[in-house]
């Protein structure tokens, strides 16, 4: 759709862009990013003409920009600032109608547009049409400037920081608004931010600018996977890297288990789960391998009777998992099994350990919000007694 081929940008001596080569495809958010001075905003401001390239060419669908009128180009693409520019003179119906108006579309055509984005974006076209923008919040004012850039249906929309200027949760629901229009509109939108998370959050693809070049063009996914090189680790945040980390192997994340021989009585057990405060104990013989499981309410049950041991009131069936699994496997088992823990065993099946509910949200919450690494947290977690 819009494509650079070695376009440099240069005001006397001082170079902005430095022969950039990138491929914006149809129908995606295209976010552009960087530091302060990097390029980003000339490079957006490129693609409808609004600063002209000092080299290079700048393609759309084939065509040379340079080639075509501007006027005819910038109404052909919308335009969407940080600072609005809602016609203050203007109802907001008015607002959105500007361009189709300017290209001379039948006015019931106009209308009946202006009215079905306005519904797009929540604001109701009988209560806000006839409102001036000064009546607006700054989010509903946002609302309004992204779809008048909408309005005459371009292909293309420039975005250049349109959400910076609102409070954090305005910010929030218009990143969230635009994902949600986006995916009905398809329209090829390149987003100027210098927000991470804003990038991560809306983005399909990510162009990260250093001193005028591409550092890193590639998917969200790919960036927090693959930083290209230390200056893209420090701008993406070493928090956003250990929150996207490879999870720990499930020998790291497993706890004590407390467990109980299949000959002891159920008074003895009672005692030992009121003492350890659980309500399981995992079943194992001489060798420590995993016989099953007994819960107090299958003691309870049967507790009159002095004769019995606990191998008469086990269920065979503990919930187990294999060591070298994935922990992936082990949080999925849990969530679909709707179990509270699971016992993990080796290939002869001896218990290892134990993960449980409490034990992954602990170790997680170690590992990728605190940066406490495995050893640590596998340490917290038997000094407090985690068990099945």
């Amino acid at each position: 759709m819009i494509k650079f081929e070695q376009v440099s940008k240069r005001y006397d001596k001082i170079t902005v862009l430095n022969e950039i080569n990138l491929q914006v495809q149809a129908g995606e958010i295209f976010v552009l990013i960087g530091p302060s001075g990097c390029g980003k905003t000339t490079t957006m401001k490129m693609i409808n003409r609004l600063i002209e390239p000092s080299s290079g060419k700048i393609t759309v669908n084939g065509t040379d920009i340079s080639e075509l009128d501007p006027v005819e180009l910038r109404r052909n693409i919308g335009y969407v600032i940080q600072s609005i520019g809602l016609l203050p003179h203007m109802t907001i119906a008015e607002n959105v109608a500007l361009v189709p108006r300017l290209k001379k579309w039948d006015k019931d055509a106009y209308i009946d547009r202006v009215n079905n984005l306005l519904k797009m974006v929540k604001l109701d076209p009988q209560i806000y049409g006839d409102r001036y923008p000064a009546e607006l919040s700054g989010g509903q004012q946002q609302r309004v400037g992204v779809i008048r850039a909408m309005a005459a249906d371009p292909p293309i929309i420039l975005m250049d920081e349109p959400f910076s200027a609102l409070d954090p949760i305005s910010r929030e629901q218009l990143q969230e608004e635009l994902v949600r229009l986006q995916e009905v509109m398809k329209k090829t939108i390149v987003f100027v931010t210098h927000d991470m998370d804003e990038a991560l959050k809306i983005g399909n693809r990510i162009c990260l600018l250093h001193n005028g070049k591409v550092v890193q063009l590639d998917t969200p996914e790919q960036i927090l996977r693959h930083p290209a090189n230390e200056f893209v680790r420090g701008f993406i945040g070493e928090s956003r890297l250990r929150n996207n980390a490879t999870l720990p192997a499930i020998s790291d994340v497993m706890v004590r288990p407390i467990t109980s021989r299949p000959n002891k009585g159920l008074a003895e057990a009672i005692m030992q789960m009121r003492k350890q405060k659980v309500d399981t104990l995992l079943i194992v013989d001489s060798d420590n391998k995993l016989l099953g499981r007994t819960s107090v309410w299958d003691i309870q049950s049967r507790f009159n009777d002095e004769n019995l041991a606990l191998r008469d009131v086990l269920d065979p069936f503990a919930p187990c998992i294999a060591v070298n699994c994935e922990l992936t496997d082990a949080i999925q088992m849990i969530s679909q099994e709707q179990v509270s823990y699971l016992a993990v065993v080796n290939s002869d099946h001896k218990l290892l350990g134990v993960l449980t509910r409490a034990s992954l949200v602990d170790v997680m919450a170690e590992q990728f919000s605190n940066g406490t690494n495995n050893k640590d947290a596998m340490t917290v977690s038997e000094q407090k007694g985690v068990v099945a």
